[in-house]
């Protein structure tokens, strides 16, 4: 019998709809196949390919790094030398060589404790993959995108070391130009990139920004 607050099943037809969508997509039975945790590993994958940001032995900070996929990246590109740290307020699986904190950067006890594990050691690079929780109000999440990705902005900009990369997911809409122009004053290039592994039909992309330029 239909729920009564559901009495067409429209939600359950659409939950099968993603399902197949999901177990039939290539990246992510790639994933699978290389034992990464989610499929959003290609997408810094071709970001990296694109914009040259992996580089051996640097040292990389993954802001809202669950499950990991973005760290195992980092961990499989950087090599053993790297200093890596991810940060994020669900619980994460630790992975060999990457310092996992259950913690959010967006407070003074976070941010403690990134620098803490960074040890002073400058940094070369800041990824953030975060999206918010989503209300289905369009309005209020593009809100929360555009703060989250000025958050992971001011952390880059406090703790890049001159020269340095910044990769952050956006989504199109009120306020993706503005935040364009907050970065552009801080780094040598910036870019806006939809990777391929970004499914078609979402408003995500990411803003690279190379070559952080010297404190002003």
């Amino acid at each position: 019998m239909p729920s009564p607050l559901n009495p067409a099943r429209k939600k359950h037809r659409f939950g099968k709809a993603w399902m197949h969508e999901h177990v039939s997509d290539p990246y992510v039975k790639e994933a699978t196949r290389r034992g990464f945790r989610s499929r959003a590993a290609f997408k810094l994958l071709e970001l990296d390919a694109r914009d040259r940001l992996l580089r051996p032995g640097i040292t990389a900070v993954d802001l809202g790094a669950a499950p990991g996929s973005w760290s195992q990246v980092l961990r499989e590109r950087l090599g053993a030398h790297a200093k890596i740290v991810a940060i994020d307020l669900l619980p994460m699986d630790g992975i060999p060589g990457v310092m996992v904190l259950r913690g959010d950067f967006e407070t003074d006890e976070g941010l403690f404790a990134v620098d803490r594990a960074l040890g002073g050691t400058p940094v070369d690079l800041v990824i953030s993959d975060l999206s918010p929780n989503l209300s289905g109000i369009d309005v209020a999440d593009q809100a929360r995108s555009i703060r989250l990705a000025e958050a992971a902005l001011d952390f880059a900009r406090s703790r890049l070391q001159p020269g340095g990369d910044f990769v952050v997911k956006v989504f199109q809409g009120t306020g993706l130009e503005a935040f364009q122009r907050a970065v552009r004053p801080h780094f040598d290039k910036v870019h806006l990139r939809k990777p391929k592994a970004s499914r078609d039909r979402s408003r995500e992309h990411y803003v690279v920004a190379k070559g952080r330029l010297p404190a002003e």
